[in-house]
């Protein structure tokens, strides 16, 4: 029997997901892994027997990433299962950010006090050109991190008939695969800046991309310009966005993430962190995170760890081990070498690192000892071994 924990109201899909074979629970002991959404685990103590964490979304901050690689546990998270949901939000702000669409209603709940049809038809043709906007046909949008989200708005935003541009310097081949060919590759995300009207960042959360968008880059906008956030509250600079803002040198911010110097403007719309918050998007996040950690806990294999590389081997003959290491030379060899000793024979195996972790999955053929497990766990660099029938 496998023993998870799960943590917060996580999809009925995707824990339903498990099988017989899985005990899923917040009150399981002794859990092999972990399935949860935002939970805080930094402050919690680590169970000896925990092996994984699957975390139902993309961002990790709530996980000790840092300290779990050390002890040799995997970290999963769900890139691209809510991309479809953050899609559509970022293309409704594109047009809510054009057109002056909030303001109107806001204009119209006012009016609750008014029972006279006719004379509220009259007030509101007389009054609707205080809402009036711009259409975004035509219109050039920078789209800055071109993965799974990043590129799914490019393509679709190009079927709107937008023009549009996009900077990363880090894409995938699948994700370049995937790019429109209508979509214009930047050189440099300065030369993004000083064309677009409108710029939609989708990058990570990491040292590289903190304040990415500061009050230099800020300057090189155009002042009609507006700047989408659904990526993560600290790509942006909130200080230095708001002196921008109070001199007019950007024409608004739309963003998922509030913070209080920014709630009450009127050339700010912020959104309550609802870019993943559909029933598809929950189910999607649910049901992926679930069956990377099965695939993990019964076959080894590694898909979308954020620190582990992905490492994957079809089940043939013979039995699995996994291990993992410290990245460093020798450490596989002398491994191998316990399973000669042995009279093991490998018959297939797969060995792949990330920076200073390194993870193997060995399947071999020969009477297994009681002691192999033990044996290998001995090996210096070694952090973690598992023998899987």
């Amino acid at each position: 029997m496998y023993k998870i924990r799960s943590y917060n109201a996580l999809s009925e899909k995707g824990l339903k997901s498990f099988p017989s074979t899985y005990s899923v629970s917040p009150y399981c002991d002794e859990p092999l892994g972990y399935i949860l959404r935002s939970h805080k685990l930094h402050s919690e103590e680590v169970p000896e027997s925990l092996l994984a964490v699957a975390r139902a979304g993309a961002g990790v901050n709530n996980i000790p990433v840092s300290d779990y690689t050390t002890r040799g546990i995997v970290v999963f998270n769900t890139p691209g299962a809510n991309a479809n949901a953050v899609k559509e939000l970022v293309v409704a702000s594109l047009i809510l950010s054009s057109r002056d669409i909030f303001g109107g209603m806001q204009y119209v709940q006012q009016l609750s006090d008014m029972d006279d049809a006719a004379a509220m038809g009259r007030m509101l043709e007389k009054e609707k050109k205080r809402f009036a906007g711009r259409e975004i046909t035509g219109k050039t949008l920078g789209v800055i991190g071109l993965g799974a989200i990043g590129s799914m708005i490019a393509n679709l935003s190009a079927n709107l008939g937008m023009k549009v541009i996009g900077y990363d310097p880090a894409i995938s081949i699948e994700a370049a695969w995937q790019l429109s060919s209508r979509v214009e590759r930047m050189d440099t995300i300065e030369l993004l800046l000083k064309r677009a009207d409108f710029v939609t960042l989708h990058v990570p959360a990491i040292a590289s991309t903190k304040n990415l968008i500061n009050l230099s880059k800020l300057s090189l906008m155009k002042s009609s310009a507006k700047l989408l956030n659904f990526a993560r509250e600290e790509v942006v600079s909130t200080s230095d966005l708001i002196l921008a803002l109070d001199d007019g040198e950007l024409g608004g911010y739309i963003s998922d993430f509030p913070t209080p110097g920014l709630v009450g403007r009127n050339d700010v719309l912020l959104m309550p962190h609802i870019g993943a918050s559909t029933a598809e998007a929950e189910e999607n996040c649910a049901v992926m995170a679930a069956t990377q950690l099965m695939d993990f806990l019964e076959n080894g294999n590694i898909v979308n760890s954020v620190n582990f590389p992905n490492t994957s081997l079809s089940r043939g003959s013979g039995s699995r081990f996994t291990f993992c290491n410290n990245n460093v030379p020798k450490v596989l060899g002398n491994v191998l070498s316990v399973f000669a000793d042995a009279n093991l024979n490998v018959v297939d195996m797969v060995n792949q690192s990330r920076n200073e972790i390194a993870y193997n999955i060995v399947d071999v053929e020969g009477d297994i000892g009681k002691n192999i497990t033990e044996l290998v766990g001995h090996v210096e660099g070694v952090i973690g071994v598992r023998y899987l029938d």
